[in-house]
């Protein structure tokens, strides 16, 4: 709607439009939704990543970041299922909300975005972060799967004896 206001003192012509509220941000993105809608992913979260990845084998956690700012999350959330389709019957997957994101990855050591948590029994194995080449994707994948359990990179510090053989700072 239009409207037209005349300035008398100028006899200027000015077009007055209608103000449009700005469009809200969804919070999880059509393809990450599909992931778990269409591809079976489960969402977890703080309080629940836990027994999710304790129902054993091998689980694939996608952290993706915002949508706008790291749009190869979403490149990730496309290819995911192409990857559990290399190593079928591998891996489950689970993505965590948008909203939460930041603080669950804090607690195994991951700064970037997109990031792929891997988990096997409960445990921490690795990341892998980013969107890679395909072939070099199922390469990292591979590498992955094959890890053992290690310890997240934020997760204690590492004690040294007094009396281990080695160099010493002093």
């Amino acid at each position: 709607m239009n409207t037209k206001t005349v300035d008398a003192a100028s006899s200027e012509a000015f077009v007055t439009l209608p103000v449009q509220p700005p469009r809200a941000v969804p919070e999880t993105s059509p393809l990450i939704e599909r992931l778990v809608s269409v591809h079976g992913a489960t969402w977890v979260d703080e309080k629940t990543i836990d027994a999710w990845a304790a129902e054993g084998g091998d689980r694939v956690v996608l952290f993706a970041g915002d949508a706008v700012q790291f749009p190869e999350g979403q490149d990730v959330a496309v290819v995911l299922p192409e990857l559990q389709r290399c190593f079928p019957g591998r891996f489950k997957v689970a993505v965590v909300p948008r909203q939460i994101e930041q603080d669950l990855a804090k607690r195994y050591g991951s700064q970037r975005w997109p990031t792929l948590l891997f988990l096997r029994d409960g445990q921490y194995v690795t990341t892998l972060c980013g969107m890679h080449d395909w072939d070099e994707y199922v390469q990292e994948m591979a590498r992955a799967l094959a890890m053992p359990i290690s310890r997240a990179p934020t997760i204690g510090i590492p004690v040294v004896s007094a009396t281990a053989s080695g160099t010493s700072c002093h």
